[in-house]
């Protein structure tokens, strides 16, 4: 395998708050990344850097091979990132099929027939078929969040980051993201933030976990969960909360 996403050295703070301090990460290509951490661990910001919509103090990213560190946001998507928010993003007052639409026009145009079927195929595919002719503030936060997947799926990624994609669905649903998201494994990287770890054991190739904005491990699923260090600070306040 070969990189499709690598940071070197990123670091940025707030305040003189330091939120994340020189990260090394390299994402391979055609892989499934987990990235956790508790709250305030430094995830939301080094996602942010990634995707271009912050700044880092110090350090690189690089995007197959190409230094992308100071191209805006909507130039990393041009390039071939998705990335899905924490706090969905769609267009409220728009149908499903619509957002998705939109999506696909970035990369197709005004082609309308290849549009329709984009979105057909996404929406297939993330279970909202039936739902394309709903108003996006109609559908339940869970169907909120597989939309803007289909969004992300719509511009055929070659690298989609997932920030808690599962948060709002139901089990039932959280079945079917796993099965989505292990068919998608087969065309594009993943890069997987996520609280659920039960998804991220079963989904994950490979695990990063941040720490006070550092990288406090790296590993397997099973090399994480056998981690004294990750017990200490993640996993074993998860289980408390569960």
């Amino acid at each position: 395998m070969s990189a499709i996403l690598e940071t070197r050295g990123l670091s940025r703070s707030f305040r003189g708050l330091r939120a994340v301090h020189a990260v090394d990460f390299t994402l391979e290509r055609g892989e499934i990344r987990a990235l956790i951490g508790p709250n305030g661990a430094g995830k939301t910001t080094f996602v942010s850097m990634l995707i271009g919509r912050l700044a880092p103090d110090a350090g690189t990213v690089a995007f197959e091979g190409r230094d992308i560190t100071a191209l805006p946001d909507h130039a990393r998507v041009a390039r071939g990132m998705a990335y899905t928010f924490q706090i969905t993003s769609v267009f409220s007052r728009l149908t499903a099929a619509e957002n998705v639409a939109l999506a696909a026009r970035r990369r197709l145009g005004t082609d309308r027939a290849a549009v329709a079927r984009e979105v057909a195929e996404a929406l297939a595919r993330t279970g909202l078929g039936d739902r394309a002719e709903v108003a996006a503030e109609d559908l339940s936060y869970g169907h909120q969040r597989l939309l803007e997947i289909a969004m992300g799926l719509a511009q055929r990624p070659r690298l989609m980051i997932l920030d808690e994609p599962t948060q709002g669905l139901a089990e039932s649903e959280i079945a079917a993201f796993k099965a989505l998201i292990r068919d998608l494994a087969a065309e594009t990287t993943i890069l997987l933030i996520e609280h659920n770890m039960g998804v991220v054991m079963e989904l994950a190739d490979r695990i990063t976990v941040l720490n006070f904005g550092e990288v406090l491990a790296e590993g397997t699923p099973a090399e994480i969960h056998a981690d004294p260090r990750v017990q200490d600070a993640y996993l074993g306040t998860e289980r408390a909360h569960a």
